[in-house]
């Protein structure tokens, strides 16, 4: 399952596919052709068997509804040597399907992985792919409400590169200032909650006057009411196994494995109830 990072990040484009344009002109080592829209493409490939390739997402520049500039952008979380094999597979295959020029953005939460990205990735002696790639080095930190406002998405990134960084209460402040009177901005809010770390989650949540954080949008609700149970079986599984082993039963590893992938917490809770007194395992999970 992708991070809860990776897909806030993603969402952003989603919303709005002019925030590629922006970041490439923030990164500066792109000569963009004239356009008068942007619009989301498939990213996925299914051009190239056996192997499925699928991007993270594609924003396509057109002009009088013609591609001029594909670009296939890439949330890159950490480093991972394979994409220096899928990421030429991408925009060769855009660039059959699409006929213009392709470009691959990828955005990096830390400038480690920033780093290692940046690699030139040689697909011929001729064919050197460079990615454009955006590390919290590129992300201005947005300070005033009026910027948030003008463009909410740079602010919710701003608010991922800065999270740990001095600048990031005055961030912060700017982005509840200005995301909750745009479009989506109760939303971007409540992503940007999901991600911080306590201390910076704790900022936010007094900025909100709320004391403790209720999220507005349907994405947040669902996503982190499901992480919220995932987390309780986890919890009860770890019990489950506790008592079983005080009881000093022993556990084959199939049992073990069953204990840890089911994520009914009624179900995990009938079997610690049962783990008390049963004599055996089977009478531990008998259906």
């Amino acid at each position: 399952m992708p991070s809860v990072l990776h897909e806030v990040v993603i969402d952003l484009f989603r919303q709005r596919p002019q925030l590629a344009v922006e970041l490439l002109t923030l990164a500066g080592d792109q000569q963009l052709p004239r356009f008068d829209n942007a619009r989301l493409e498939p990213g996925d490939f299914p051009d190239i068997c056996p192997t499925e390739y699928r991007a993270d997402t594609v924003v396509v520049l057109t002009e009088d509804s013609t591609p001029v500039l594909a670009v296939v952008v890439e949330v890159q979380l950490r480093p991972d040597g394979d994409k220096t094999w899928s990421w030429p597979v991408y925009l060769t295959t855009l660039r059959a399907r699409l006929r213009c020029a392709t470009v691959l953005l990828v955005l990096c939460p830390d400038e480690h992985t920033a780093h290692r990205c940046r690699t030139p990735i040689t697909v011929a002696p001729a064919f050197v792919l460079t990615p454009t790639v955006i590390g919290p080095a590129n992300v201005p930190a947005v300070t005033d409400a009026r910027s948030t406002v003008a463009n909410p998405e740079l602010a919710v990134l701003s608010a991922i590169a800065y999270r740990n960084r001095p600048e990031r209460d005055a961030v912060l402040t700017a982005l509840v200032e200005g995301a909750l009177d745009v479009p989506h901005g109760k939303m971007y809010v409540d992503l940007v909650m999901a991600i911080l770390p306590r201390t910076a989650r704790s900022f936010l949540e007094t900025l909100m006057t709320t004391g403790t954080y209720q999220y507005k949008s349907e994405f947040a609700r669902r996503y982190f009411s499901e992480g919220e149970a995932r987390g309780q079986a986890k919890g009860e599984a770890r019990a489950l196994l506790t008592v079983l082993h005080e009881r000093g039963m022993v556990l084959p590893e199939s049992a073990v494995t069953r204990i840890h992938e089911c994520d009914d917490t009624e179900l995990l809770n009938t079997w610690i109830a049962r783990a008390v007194t049963a004599g055996s395992l089977d009478e531990v999970f008998d259906d």
